[in-house]
């Protein structure tokens, strides 16, 4: 028998489902690898490019997207959860044209929400759907359980890399947790601090190599970001490079990082809607309580 929360997720008059809403997980193994970088930059290059982007900051214990993009949330997801305030309250409007949802700062973790603040979750990204063509969660580092709730929800994972055997490892063990026990078959990779033209596609079939000896997943290649003094520079003055240096290596590469994005496929029907998004994180926890009862 479904427990009363899954009824009522099921039961939740969701608007919006026609409208597909590509998914993206940014995600690695290890923190420094610059997941954040890569998230914000690709939300403003897709916003550049004319779509409707919405940045969720996933990391739910170290938020930092609105502090590279020079944000000062008053409200954040937790607000939301708790029923104190709107996702629309809470989101905030960034200066290169996409909407920011700030990250809980430790204060909710989606691993211990209850009943009503599952339904409400739903319910309150179910608005966002209608006006929204992108959804890029910044995840946090690691493999805890809100990074892999994230991953295995959405409909794209790419998992940042660079040239240290660190980043390879953990990556690797990410790949290895998400595949095995949480379904995830398909990732695309993405080189970043590349020190010279050409070496992310290098690192790309090492770490391809190795994961294709071990596990039964498909890898693409996402393509590479270079190593840049001009991406640096702006974080150091809390703008994306691909808005405060455009003509800089990086910038480039974010724009075709986003152009390639923007030509992954959207599953049809609920798989490809932010509520289905929601509510395959909502029925993770749900069915990890059940387990434990």
């Amino acid at each position: 028998m479904a427990s009363p929360e899954l009824n009522l997720i099921n039961n939740a008059k969701l608007e919006g489902l026609s409208h597909p809403v590509q998914v993206i997980a940014v995600t690695g193994g290890k923190g420094g690898v610059g997941k954040t970088s890569v998230s914000v930059n690709m939300a403003t290059a897709m916003a550049a490019a004319g779509k409707r982007v919405v940045l969720l900051d996933g990391d739910l214990g170290l938020a930092n997207a609105d502090v590279f993009l020079g944000l000062s949330p008053r409200y954040t997801l937790a607000h939301v959860l708790s029923g104190e305030r709107t996702l629309d309250e809470v989101v905030i409007q960034a200066p290169q044209g996409f909407l920011v949802v700030p990250a809980a700062s430790g204060a909710a973790d989606l691993a211990n929400i209850g009943e009503m603040e599952s339904l409400g979750l739903v319910q309150a990204f179910s608005t966002l759907a209608a006006r929204v063509d992108c959804l890029i969660v910044d995840t946090a580092a690691g493999i805890n359980h809100s990074v892999l709730q994230f991953s295995q929800a959405a409909q794209h994972v790419v998992v940042v890399i660079c040239d240290e055997p660190a980043s390879l490892t953990d990556a690797y063990a990410l790949v290895k947790v998400l595949s095995r026990n949480h379904g995830v078959s398909r990732f695309r990779v993405l080189a970043n601090q590349v020190r010279v033209q050409g070496a992310g596609a290098e690192l790309f079939r090492r770490f391809e190599l190795v994961t294709a000896r071990f596990l039964d997943v498909v890898l693409e290649f996402a393509g590479e970001i270079p190593e840049d003094e001009y991406l640096r520079r702006s974080v150091r003055e809390q703008r994306p490079v691909y808005d405060a240096y455009p003509s800089s290596a990086a910038s480039r590469a974010f724009k075709k990082l986003a152009a390639r994005a923007d030509s992954w496929p959207v599953p049809p029907g609920p798989r490809g809607n932010i509520e289905f998004f929601v509510e395959r994180l909502v029925r993770k926890q749900v069915a990890r309580l059940e387990a434990v009862q």
